[in-house]
């Protein structure tokens, strides 16, 4: 269970060079949810993936360290994304139209391993948040947000009329929720900032967002 969880919560990073395939994986009961990619160059390449070209000819050309693709992380999304793993050959084809021709580019991926089945509770400020899990099956933590995000929260609608619409989020909720239900049957912890701690401006109404498996 413990090595379980500690592959779950990890977050992984993957990155392959032109012309070789990148490999993702996620353990059993996992699936990939991928988190950010990138595509381009951004580091010279005595740094990173040397350049495949002929000395003489790379002494020619400039090497591009400002090139990137936008198209990146759709397409990781598309490929891998819901996926116990996937595995492709990298190369500009794969994203559309090359950014930048003659210099060799690279592809870094950071991912998660998220539960196939999980849930996901919210509860409003200074309400009690409980989980719970059948007999003989305990809670596993997957991410926990209290504050204030975006898009706010459905459940607990934003009241404060004149207030910025601002994303606010405590640097501890995880690490907290881990604490408190991990490995438990069950679990209780009220949506507040005695727990959390305030992480946005005075007057701005919070959720807390937790999301588990058992």
């Amino acid at each position: 269970f413990a090595g379980y969880i500690s592959q779950v919560l990890k977050n992984y990073t993957d990155h392959a060079c032109d012309g070789e395939y990148v490999s993702l994986r996620c353990p059993h009961r996992t699936t990939i949810s991928i988190q950010s990619s990138f595509y381009g160059r951004i580091v010279p390449s005595h740094q990173m993936c040397p350049s495949r070209y002929p000395h003489s000819y790379a002494t020619l050309i400039k090497e591009d360290v400002a090139c990137s693709v936008g198209t990146s992380l759709q397409k990781m999304l598309d490929e891998c994304q819901d996926r116990r793993s996937c595995q492709f050959l990298v190369n500009s084809r794969l994203f559309g139209a090359d950014p930048c021709p003659g210099t060799g580019k690279y592809l870094i991926v950071w991912y998660k391993c998220r539960p196939n089945e999980y849930k996901s509770k919210v509860a409003c400020e200074d309400d009690k948040l409980r989980l719970s899990c059948k007999k003989s099956m305990v809670i596993a933590i997957y991410s926990a947000i209290f504050g204030r995000t975006q898009g706010g929260s459905l459940e607990c609608p934003y009241q404060n009329l004149g207030m910025p619409m601002i994303e606010c989020q405590s640097a501890t909720a995880l690490q907290l929720m881990i604490k408190r239900c991990h490995g438990k049957r069950s679990c209780n912890i009220y949506a507040s900032t005695y727990e959390f701690g305030d992480p946005c401006y005075p007057g701005i109404r919070k959720h807390l967002n937790v999301i588990y498996t058992c």
